[in-house]
């Protein structure tokens, strides 16, 4: 039969305590068979000292080659090869230079007296003069003129009423037949000739009013 609980104690009041962490006592004997493990396999081995390598001589040493990468120097190899070049060809173009000043020191003076005076070239004569053309024309009849010429004008112009009214049929070309010519040309008006000469536009206009026969 249980016992009922005392009335003086009183029920823990707050939060229940869990325990954290439990501990627990060593197996000792499950570490002394280990070690008793090791200890047999270690009975089948033997100890070994190892080969010191500092006591070798120094001359069966051999030092390793450099590492080369393929194409780590090219560029080095082109540029240098490119300066190379450029220096070169500016000795040749140097020493060329310095061959050819003399040479054309030398030949300037030479060539100087062997060129031959220029001959002047011969003057071309003087063109002829042309004979002065008329602007009237070719059979251009003018005070001073006489001739048959003459007088066949004097006759035309004595068939054109009041031009040349009582005037003489003599051959010369005066100034009264100037006169004549000159008031024929304005009355008609005949302008291509010259006032008082008897040119071709005259000359074609009396014809076409004078018949031949009236000559």
């Amino acid at each position: 039969m249980s016992t009922p609980p005392d009335p003086s104690e009183e029920p823990q009041r707050g939060p229940v305590l869990e325990p954290v962490r439990v501990l627990r006592p060593r197996r000792f004997d499950a570490l002394a068979e280990l070690m008793r493990e090791i200890r047999q396999d270690a009975e089948g081995y033997e100890s070994i000292t190892p080969e010191r390598h500092a006591d070798r001589a120094e001359e069966e040493t051999q030092e390793l080659p450099p590492l080369r990468v393929p194409g780590a120097h090219t560029g080095r190899g082109l540029r240098r090869a490119a300066v190379a070049a450029v220096v070169g060809a500016a000795a040749l173009v140097g020493f060329g230079g310095a061959l050819l000043l003399p040479g054309r020191g030398d030949a300037a003076p030479s060539a100087a007296p062997s060129a031959e005076p220029s001959r002047s070239a011969p003057s071309a004569p003087p063109a002829a003069s042309a004979p002065a053309v008329d602007p009237d024309g070719a059979g251009t009849l003018r005070e001073g003129d006489s001739g048959s010429e003459v007088v066949a004008l004097q006759q035309r112009l004595l068939r054109i009423p009041d031009v040349y009214r009582d005037g003489a049929t003599d051959g010369r070309y005066d100034a009264v037949l100037a006169a004549a010519v000159a008031r024929f040309q304005l009355w008609y008006g005949i302008r291509g000739d010259e006032t008082g000469v008897y040119g071709d536009d005259t000359r074609r206009d009396l014809e076409s009013r004078t018949s031949p026969a009236d000559g």
